[in-house]
């Protein structure tokens, strides 16, 4: 039997995924509670797995969590704020050695879910609120990684195409939230929101390791509480959406180069439709053989850097490249053209093998990383389509040269950005 994610449930609203294997040396565990994405609620739910991995009730520091984590032979724990579909997604991740590795006896993984649970469930609070010199800490934490948007000005341009083009909808909301959100945040507010998002979110549990299914699921309701109340639903992603007059948007910073940022929507939900959509994105712009890099940036030179990727979870792809001020028209023409070749088939048999090679190389890669395989299935869980690796590796096998022209056919220009001096 090809290995695969175990879904089980948990209660209304958890769930637990187990992929039992005994490839890697590690277990892996990601906790995901979802919010719907909003613009009110975005910078509060940024903050909160900043100011939760300060400490606990029983360890008040992160120097004393480090060395308890230290005790379980280097276990690691990280949180984090995740943006997928229409979600705003808090993280936690606990890596732990595998219990073969370790003197016998030792109960790393039940210790380390406490501390997990712990940092979850029982943050460290004075007067019933958060500690307010930590939440001033993460305040001007946070503060510094929204303005440090401003200094990669690549990632500004596809930001500000996508908040441009979705300005309408959810995915149009910046996952770190808003400069002006972040002062309005004191102790008891964000406290008072703490308590019902941790109890109100719907919450995932995924699990990679050699483990058994119905002894982590045992393990899971042993070490965590979970009340009783019902939790939020959450929409699946608008992807369908017809495409009007193109947005044209100039902005202007002091830069040397310009960045020219196309948002397309490609109208295709993550499904059958998926895998070909890859290789189209791949033949575009996903690799160095692709038609954008070798058109605009080798044969025209037009081009810093360019390259296409895919949001496949919203049915959205952005082309995004560093060109000089004065070469923005023929850039774009250029551009144009290498769409259109893809959409009449003029897909060389080279193009479409070292495509093949590089998407199918890159899925083998995933059953290699446990990161990896929970991303891929959550993409799944997000928008109603669950996959595992074996199966997504055999549809991107069976994709035509005839599929991806199909798919070609349906993109449509929504947004061009260009950030200029």
């Amino acid at each position: 039997m090809a290995q695969q994610f175990f879904h089980s449930k948990i209660m209304d609203g958890i769930n637990l995924y187990v992929f039992p294997t005994k490839k890697f040396k590690t277990i892996l565990i990601q906790a995901f509670l979802y919010q719907q994405l909003q613009r009110d609620l975005a910078t509060p739910t940024a903050l909160l797995p900043m100011i939760l991995a300060r400490g606990t009730q029983k360890h008040s520091s992160i120097l004393e969590i480090a060395k308890s984590l230290e005790t379980l032979f280097g276990a690691g724990l990280s949180t984090g704020i995740l943006k997928k579909g229409e979600r705003q997604i808090v993280s936690f991740a606990l890596d732990v050695v595998d219990k073969q590795f370790v003197p016998e006896g030792q109960t790393l993984l039940k210790s380390g879910l406490e501390i997990l649970r712990d940092i979850m469930q029982n943050p460290l609070l004075e007067d019933n609120a958060f500690k307010k010199s930590y939440l001033a800490q993460e305040k001007e934490q946070l503060l510094k990684q929204i303005k440090g948007l401003i200094n990669d000005k690549a990632a500004l341009s596809v930001e500000r195409c996508l908040q441009i083009m979705c300005s309408n909808e959810p995915y149009g909301t910046y996952k770190y939230g808003y400069i002006e959100e972040v002062e309005k945040i004191d102790a008891v507010s964000l406290s008072a929101y703490y308590r019902n998002f941790i109890q109100r979110s719907p919450l995932d549990f995924f699990i990679v390791g050699d483990v058994k299914i119905a002894e982590m699921q045992a393990l899971i309701e042993e070490v965590f509480i979970f009340p009783q109340v019902e939790r939020f639903t959450l929409s699946t992603p608008q992807v369908v959406k017809e495409v009007g007059e193109v947005k044209i948007v100039e902005e202007k910073m002091a830069i040397n180069q310009g960045k020219l940022s196309l948002g397309y929507r490609t109208n295709i939900p993550y499904g059958e439709d998926t895998f070909p959509l890859i290789y189209y994105n791949g033949i575009l712009g996903g690799f160095s053989h692709s038609k954008l890099f070798q058109n605009v940036r080798e044969k025209a030179g037009l081009a810093y850097y360019v390259f296409s990727r895919l949001e496949k979870t919203k049915g959205l792809m952005l082309i995004s490249c560093g060109i000089e001020i004065e070469n923005y028209d023929r850039t774009l023409e250029i551009i144009r053209k290498q769409l259109e070749s893809i959409a009449v088939g003029e897909i060389s048999e080279q193009e479409f093998a070292n495509t093949r090679t590089a998407i199918l190389s890159q899925a083998r890669l995933q059953e290699d990383s446990p990161s990896q395989l929970i991303g891929s299935i959550m993409e799944g869980i997000i928008s109603g389509k669950i996959m595992d690796q074996s199966e997504i590796i055999n549809k991107l096998t069976r994709v035509t040269k005839e599929d991806v022209v199909r798919v070609a056919q349906q993109i449509k220009l929504d947004t061009i950005y260009f950030l200029r001096n």
